[in-house]
């Protein structure tokens, strides 16, 4: 099992004073809409790995990559990305951190001209994209994804009925594709109230808006070689 640190759109202002109730978490994982400076507290403090996808009031992450000598770079030139030393970004990829395989797709429904929000069609193309890199790994190693990272839900699991705040489909059909043990997502505020769980198939789809524990056991998705199991605390 990895217990996992899962955050998302609100900062929680006790963990600044105090993150002994999360300390023996081995993992971050980050929803969207949180401040990179929270974020580098939080990694720095915990000592573990972060892992994170952008959401809407984040800014645009698009275009950077690392070179072959480990330099950042955006469009061929030296650049120095907006988010925590030595925090992973998930978007658009598959990456393997603490032992689990994770896969991220951000982003939410386009409702106005600013960063990562786009139309069904536009995160259709991008969840196909990323589902083909997904199989492309299971084929050399047989591991599948053990978590999907998100910022907006899926479709009737989870999301409301205003338009910025509506799921995407195509997180729909991207769970049924990869059969992850996990779907965390942010984006929508619970204000106050309990969000329960959803489940499209093998996959829990849980709101992390806030901070939960959750541990999460590698190798507990559908597409795996070997079958494992999952539970959340």
């Amino acid at each position: 099992m990895v217990l996992v640190l899962a955050v998302s759109d609100e900062a929680d202002e006790l963990l600044r004073v105090d993150v002994r109730p999360v300390q023996a978490a081995r993992l971050i994982v980050a929803c969207g809409d949180l401040p990179f400076e929270y974020l580098g507290y939080l990694m720095n403090a915990l000592d573990v790995p972060l892992v994170f996808v952008p959401g809407n009031h984040d800014p645009d992450i698009s275009g950077y990559r690392t070179s072959r000598a480990g330099l950042p770079l955006r469009a061929g030139l030296p650049a120095r990305p907006p988010w925590p030393e030595g925090a992973v970004s998930a978007e658009r990829r598959v990456v393997d951190v603490a032992g689990l395989r994770i896969a991220g797709l951000g982003g939410c429904q386009r409702y106005s001209e600013g960063p990562n929000q786009y139309t069904e069609r536009q995160q259709a193309s991008r969840a196909h994209a990323l589902a083909r890199r997904a199989r492309w790994r299971r084929m050399r190693d047989g591991r599948g994804v053990d978590v999907l990272l998100t910022h907006a839900p899926p479709e009737g699991a989870g999301d409301a009925e205003d338009p910025p705040h509506r799921g995407f489909a195509a997180l729909n059909w991207l769970a049924a594709r990869l059969e992850p043990a996990w779907l965390l997502h942010g984006h929508v505020h619970p204000h106050g109230l309990v969000s329960g769980d959803h489940q499209l198939g093998g996959t829990v789809v849980r709101n992390v808006v806030g901070r939960h524990l959750l541990d999460i056991q590698p190798g507990a998705g559908a597409r795996q070689s070997p079958a494992g199991a999952s539970r959340a605390s």
